[in-house]
């Protein structure tokens, strides 16, 4: 039988892979192999790392959202059913949308796939915060729009936010990747169902929508770090981090979504932001004993010139006591987006 295909979005720090981690959890716990496809406009992604290090088996599509590169993700798709996954996650990226008409219809074509309802997932304080007068419009326009195609709405975080902020949107779900509240719950809804053939897809101005991908820097970094003293991950990531989110915040540059992580052999540590001065969501092994060699990943998306952001990822990594080989860095806006099929409206009716 073909593998159910679940695809979860949301905007940038809404809790994406915290919730396939949880996910893959309980449906291990059932009997049930799954794996994960993440998406990322660059390479070098903590949330790849992230599910091989809780071992499950992932790919990843680069360089471009999953509706731009659809024809990279069907291959990885077919790379991964080696594995024979029961369910197939696919995580598209934070600041991607139309996902109805220039990936799930396209896959609905294809036939090779059971597609769940679409799920979007809600960051409560991300969702309150675009609620205010001085919200980024270009932001704002990235999450309306996720909104308007979802067919499942969960707001995440529950443990942190029990109230959830008022949207004009039915049928909202609360859930906690941490605690596990309501995870069980949405696994039964989005396997019990699959995607209607008859859902619509966005009216979308392209040129806005370019607008608003590109309003946001994107930075990935990876390399070796070799201390000069043995340091645990924790004591490494911890300061490191609190160090760039100053460095940005006096910088007037805005976080919208930070990761990190550091691995050595004896244990990692992936710390998360979404917003200036917050307290990090920490997870890994804290207790992990001090090593000389670390390999450190670094994803920042930012409201920022992705030159002066750059530049101060350089200058608070020279900062650190050691030295940083094999590094590979990258920042940049991302290109307007060009899906390589788009389904229209008048498609779909033509096929009812």
């Amino acid at each position: 039988m073909n593998p159910i295909l679940i695809f979860v979005g949301g905007f940038l720090g809404a809790g994406k892979t915290t919730l396939i981690l949880a996910a893959a959890r309980e449906l291990k716990r059932r009997g049930m192999r799954s794996a994960a496809i993440l998406n990322d406009q660059s390479e070098a992604l903590v949330d790849t790392q992230l599910a091989e290090l809780h071992g499950i088996p992932s790919g990843e599509v680069t360089e471009g959202c999953f509706c731009c590169r659809l024809s990279e993700l069907t291959t990885q798709l077919e790379t991964i059913r080696a594995y024979a996954p029961d369910v197939i996650f696919a995580e598209p990226v934070g600041s991607c949308t139309d996902i109805a008409a220039t990936v799930l219809h396209p896959l609905l074509e294809d036939g090779a796939y059971r597609l769940a309802p679409f799920t979007v997932l809600v960051d409560p304080q991300r969702a309150s915060a675009l609620t205010h007068a001085d919200r980024e419009d270009n932001v704002a326009f990235l999450f309306r729009k996720q909104l308007q195609e979802a067919d499942l709405i969960c707001f995440t975080k529950s443990d942190i936010y029990p109230d959830r902020p008022e949207l004009d949107v039915s049928g909202v779900r609360q859930i906690s990747a941490h605690t596990g509240q309501g995870i069980a719950a949405w696994l039964d809804e989005v396997l019990a169902g699959e995607l209607s053939t008859k859902k619509d897809v966005l009216e979308m101005d392209y040129a806005r929508y370019a607008q608003a991908e590109a309003a946001l820097a994107w930075l990935n970094l990876q390399g070796i770090f070799e201390a000069r003293a043995p340091i645990s991950p924790a004591m490494l990531i911890g300061p490191w981090l609190d160090s760039v989110d100053r460095a940005f915040t006096e910088a007037g540059m805005r976080i919208v979504h930070l990761k990190t992580l550091a691995q050595a052999e004896t244990g990692y540590v992936k710390a998360a932001l979404c917003s200036n001065g917050q307290e990090p969501a920490v997870e890994g092994a804290l207790d992990a004993s001090p090593a000389i060699r670390h390999e450190i990943t670094l994803n920042i998306r930012a409201l920022a010139d992705p030159e002066k952001m750059s530049a101060i990822v350089e200058r608070e990594l020279q900062k650190l006591d050691g030295e940083l080989t094999e590094c590979r860095m990258r920042c940049f806006r991302p290109a307007a987006p060009r899906p390589e099929r788009r389904v229209l409206r008048e498609e779909i009716a033509a096929r009812r």
